[in-house]
């Protein structure tokens, strides 16, 4: 049974989480995935075999938690995120998948003290505006502004309802038209044969981003699940080495 916490906000969120070792893990899904997917699983038991304090969970609107998707923006659920840090007693390294990358890289800007270090898998900052907006043609664009939403067909089961309030909502939360630091050790992974985020997303994002240590892996032939033996295998070894890196900074860094 998941455990539950009410955001400040008061939204409902299932989470689930291993005691272990810090500095804890956490991980962030796509939108409209859950807290069981594949990577989240995977890195559970990554989580317990190796001792690590890990979290993972479903922002409203999604699996387990409370609300309908169609309530919910970006904004909405880095707030679910950013109330999960807050069970914890120290930085986290978050490990963001799809949107779950925008919303780490949110968190990363706006409370960079939360934040040790970031891996990213097929991150896709932005993408309200660059990929739907953007790809919406006018009929479109009229449709969701009169009657404030659209559906769009999705390769991963029913279609996405788009809202007005996600886009306006996302255009707030955009993170490459102004400064993105990332002052800690960063991991970016994607796939070349990603058909929801192309690799050009992954290097605008490495391009934009400061950092002491950040890190861009393109995985040829990998797809937007990034889920294959070697996929997975691949996030818990850049995992593992931002846990390295932190371990053997400096205590003044």
């Amino acid at each position: 049974m998941a455990e539950q916490l009410i955001t400040p906000q008061g939204r409902r969120i299932a989470w689930h989480g291993v005691d272990g070792n810090g500095p804890p893990v956490v991980f962030l899904g796509g939108l409209r995935s859950d807290m069981s997917g594949t990577k989240a699983m995977a890195l559970e038991a990554w989580a317990r075999a190796r001792g690590q304090a890990f979290i993972r969970f479903d922002y409203s609107g999604h699996g387990a938690s409370g609300g309908s998707f169609e309530e919910g923006c970006i904004g909405d659920w880095a707030e679910d995120a950013a109330a999960v840090l807050d069970l914890l007693n120290e930085p986290a390294v978050l490990v963001g998948s799809s949107m779950g990358g925008w919303i780490s890289l949110l968190l990363s800007r706006d409370v960079p003290g939360r934040v040790a270090g970031l891996v990213t898998i097929a991150a896709a900052p932005d993408f309200t505006e660059d990929s739907m907006w953007a790809g919406f043609d006018e009929g479109m664009r009229a449709r969701l502004l009169a009657e404030g939403q659209v559906d769009l067909p999705s390769e991963h089961g029913d279609p996405y309802p788009i809202t007005r309030r996600l886009i306006q909502d996302g255009r707030r939360r955009l993170v490459l038209r102004g400064p993105l630091a990332l002052p800690f050790p960063v991991r970016f992974l994607q796939g070349t044969a990603d058909a929801d985020v192309d690799q050009a997303v992954a290097l605008r994002l490495l391009s934009h981003a400061t950092g002491p240590d950040i890190r861009l892996t393109l995985v040829k032939g990998a797809d937007h699940r990034f889920s294959t033996p070697d996929c997975l295998a691949l996030m818990e070894t850049s995992l593992e080495e931002v846990l390295a890196r932190l371990a053997h900074r400096p205590a003044s860094a």
